[in-house]
């Protein structure tokens, strides 16, 4: 059965107490616009995100929700851009895994800290990359593509979104794990990559589900597998690429909401508990499963947890992996 918004408010004001203080009973917060930073271009998957649930809390919040897109230096300047705004609950990152988990062991001379710096809210949804492989490709499983590499009867070639992206490690695993035989072919983003993977001119590509699922429904593209360490329901007869043999591989796109250190916890309380309400809305379910998406209510602690995770997961991979910045 799935919580009502009173029993959400209540269950989440237990561990937020500060939620039931005269400032925000008064309606103290939010008194004027609320901006939703988004640390890439229009069209992505994060960015789809920000707007339906943007478009849910200006109701619930009673004023205007409104998402700004500041793209630049892999979602570095976006961030930026909430870490140094007042703590107020005015300004709201859409966090991604790059430049939150990645970045901290990845980029040089960083000038954030996201563990330091922001507050984790509520993870909205934690999207499965697709690997997949032109519709003409002799590869039909994952261990078919691994086996390949392991023989180097040629050349196996991978595209990325660009260096440093989850689909580029997730690549760069997948070729430790076969001992080699893989070659990084990036990209300067997801659209030039997937048109290369479609032209033939590349192996295979860890890509955004809502870009790969209308090429495999056309038969231009096959999907061998998907990123993440359980199936997804959009795609419920796509083995993961466990399944196909690698253990212990989880690659995923999370999106969520952040806030700049300091924000006060019934902020944080009141915004996580609109959020679960809204993703458990049968509308936004539906919607965001079909971006690849597994969508899981959960407390600003919980999701503050996974993001620790993931930050000392990447920093592993990418000792491992031996990958650096362009």
């Amino acid at each position: 059965m799935m919580p009502t918004r009173r029993g959400v408010l209540a269950g989440l004001a237990l561990g937020y107490p500060a939620l039931a203080s005269p400032a925000l009973a008064q309606g103290a917060w939010p008194t004027r616009t609320i901006t939703i930073t988004v640390a890439y271009a229009p069209g992505g998957t994060g960015d789809t995100f920000a707007r339906a649930v943007a478009d849910r809390l200006r109701p619930a919040l009673g004023q205007s929700v409104v998402v700004e897109n500041r793209s630049g230096a892999s979602g570095a300047i976006g961030t930026q851009a909430v870490v140094r705004a007042a703590p107020d609950g005015y300004s709201l990152l859409l966090g991604q895994t790059p430049e939150i988990a990645i970045a901290k062991s990845f980029v040089p001379n960083i000038a954030y800290d996201a563990e330091r710096d922001l507050v984790p809210i509520v993870m909205i949804g934690d999207a499965a990359l697709a690997l997949v492989v032109p519709g003409n490709s002799p590869f039909r499983s994952v261990a078919e593509l691994m086996a390949a590499a392991r023989a180097r009867s040629r050349g196996i070639t991978f595209a990325s979104a660009g260096t440093g992206t989850p689909g580029h490690f997730a690549a760069e695993v997948l070729a430790l794990r076969a001992g080699g035989g893989m070659t990084h072919v990036p990209y300067r983003g997801a659209g030039p990559a997937l048109t290369d993977l479609l032209g033939g001119h590349v192996d295979f590509f860890f890509s955004g589900m809502p870009a790969a699922v209308p090429h495999v429904r056309e038969g231009t593209l096959r999907m061998l597998a998907v990123s993440t360490a359980r199936r997804r329901p959009g795609v419920p007869d796509v083995p993961t690429v466990q399944e196909g043999g690698v253990p212990d591989f989880d690659f995923s796109l999370w999106s969520g909401l952040f806030a700049p250190a300091g924000t006060p916890p019934a902020v944080v309380g009141r915004v996580n508990a609109e959020v679960n309400t809204i993703i458990a809305d049968p509308a936004i379910r539906g919607r965001f499963i079909q971006e690849g998406a597994e969508i899981l209510a959960n407390t600003p602690a919980e999701f503050a947890a996974m993001v620790r995770r993931d930050i000392a997961k990447y920093a592993e991979v990418i000792r491992a992996t031996g990958v650096k910045p362009e």
